[in-house]
């Protein structure tokens, strides 16, 4: 499928300030699955770009100005083919059929980081959590998590949050509500807590139904690693198993390494700012 985004994003301050060095993950990341056909940033004011690698092999942009303003706007634009693979189109190993199962022990090694539980108190409370909700657990792995996605889903309701920053996997649970980020962490917890590696995704979504008509946000999932068939994306924010609509463009252990706009800015005298973001992605014609 090919899909275009756009997405801008903008600070206005009500006077001029300097720009610190940003770190931006806007970029999708490219894999077997996905292609990235054309990608440009614009900026106001002028910037430098300089692509890095992070330690998850993420292609981050570090963004250098060289003027105060203010106002400053990112626009980044690309498009992208993504590969009709229908989501369940994989294979697992023999031992990780059924679920709970254990990695095997290089397995372990290679995903300590993705597999580390939360702290004990929280361990017990999302537990405790999720027993009186997920009763009829399938035996059956795929099926498992697709109901354990699924259970998520229907016990939390969604709510857009245009503040920065995540909230705690307790947080969302007691106030049970969460945007999709927050949903993503809730799942990742979760699987964590019951002994499956996961991890955090960052990326767009498109929606058939809106086709980039109107303005949408960056979307948030987890992925969770299989044996055998590797890491397989779950969306909780609407209990399904990733297809080719979602467009990846960074993962991580934790969601904060990841925010797509990271930078600060300078000001002599305290500054009011407004931030306005715009995102559309749609399938050519």
């Amino acid at each position: 499928m090919h899909l275009e985004i756009s997405h801008v994003t903008r600070y206005e301050y009500d006077r001029e300030v300097q720009f610190y060095p940003h770190l931006l993950y806007l970029r999708p990341r490219e894999n077997p699955l996905l292609q990235v056909n054309r990608f440009a940033f614009t900026f106001r004011p002028e910037a430098r770009v300089d692509w890095m690698r992070d330690d998850f092999d993420n292609l981050p942009a570090s963004v250098q100005f060289f003027r105060n303003a203010a106002t400053l706007e990112i626009r980044s634009g690309c498009a992208v083919t993504t590969t009709d693979t229908p989501p369940f189109d994989f294979l697992v190993r023999d031992y990780a059929t059924t679920f709970p199962f254990v990695y095997e022990p290089l397995h372990r090694f290679n995903l300590s980081i993705y597999l580390t539980p939360p702290a004990s108190a929280t361990r017990e409370t999302l537990l405790r959590w999720l027993d009186a909700r997920f009763v009829a657990r399938p035996r059956e792995t795929v099926a498992w998590l697709l109901a354990f996605n699924q259970v998520i889903n229907r016990s939390l309701s969604y709510r857009r949050r245009d503040e920065a920053g995540i909230q705690t996997a307790l947080a969302t649970i007691t106030l049970g509500s969460g945007s999709c980020r927050d949903f993503a962490v809730l799942f990742i917890e979760c699987a964590r807590a019951l002994g499956l590696a996961a991890r955090f995704v960052s990326g767009y979504l498109f929606d058939p139904a809106d086709n980039g008509s109107g303005s949408a946000a960056m979307h948030a999932w987890a992925e969770v690693f299989l044996p055998g068939a590797g890491w397989k994306g779950l969306d909780p924010t609407h209990g399904l198993f990733c297809d080719n609509a979602y467009v990846p463009v960074a993962h991580a252990v934790v969601a904060e390494s990841v925010n797509p706009i990271q930078g600060s800015f300078f000001s002599a005298m305290p500054a009011v700012a407004r931030l306005t973001t715009e995102v559309r992605v749609r399938r050519p014609l």
